[in-house]
């Protein structure tokens, strides 16, 4: 096929997405499901995959940012760059890797479950986790450890583990390195309220000297968390933060 041809049908696929069709266009073009995440081109931070491109922006001008709004979703096998991902449920999911993070760049645009990116929040991007849940971030340099809500996918970039929000990566004490190595545990579902008292409260009670970091209990979602999802995870419906090129 001619690269005009190709370009012509990117074209449209990235029309018809942006128009609200999405959903239709791209599960009836190659199957694929590419979904939000990213590492910010801001000076800090590491450039995005070539593969993805931003969302819409839906907030500008320092408007707040609304918590929330989003859905339940695991999604389905999709491709970036070659490689595939598989979303899926993993309770007993813990990890290490190097971890990114993303800021203005992104901040007042859609994540993958519809919710609206907010760099100043202790969110977080995640290839394969469900959206959104919880997690704990260790960062293994220092031992500090905070709790995010992942309500995005990324990072796509020289096998990064996680994409953090600008203020998580300030809270591990990387945001002016760039990178830092950690560790992911899940710890659960996250409500879809946006409510996060959880995340705040584990940061308040996290000490930031590692000796004491260590004797902390670890964080167990609450019962009015577990509750809220009586029925478990489910597929939801395409909700795009990233379509592919």
């Amino acid at each position: 096929m001619g690269s005009g041809k190709r370009s012509r049908e990117r074209s449209a696929r990235w029309r018809m997405a942006v128009g609200g069709r999405g959903t239709a266009a791209l599960l009836a073009i190659g199957g694929l499901m590419a979904v939000a995440g990213c590492a910010s081109s801001e000076r800090a931070a590491p450039q995005r995959s070539a593969d993805v491109r931003p969302s819409p922006q839906v907030v500008s001008g320092g408007g707040p940012i609304p918590k929330g709004g989003g859905v339940y979703k695991i999604g389905s096998p999709y491709q970036i760059a070659g490689r595939w991902y598989v979303p899926r449920d993993e309770p007993g999911y813990d990890q290490a890797g190097v971890a990114s993070w993303y800021g203005s760049d992104f901040h007042g645009r859609r994540t993958a479950n519809g919710e609206v990116f907010d760099m100043n929040a202790l969110t977080a991007a995640h290839p394969t986790l469900p959206l959104p849940s919880l997690a704990t971030v260790t960062n293994l340099d220092t031992g500090r450890t905070i709790l995010v809500r992942i309500n995005d996918r990324g990072p796509y970039a020289k096998d990064r583990l996680i994409d953090l929000s600008r203020r998580s990566a300030r809270e591990l004490g990387f945001e002016h390195m760039g990178t830092a190595r950690v560790r992911v545990r899940y710890a659960g579902p996250a409500p879809l309220d946006g409510n996060d008292h959880a995340e705040r409260r584990y940061l308040a009670g996290r000490p930031v000297n590692p000796e004491q970091h260590a004797a902390r209990p670890a964080f167990r979602p609450s019962p009015e968390i577990t509750a809220s999802i009586s029925n478990g995870w489910s597929v939801s419906s395409y909700r795009s933060g990233y379509l592919p090129r």
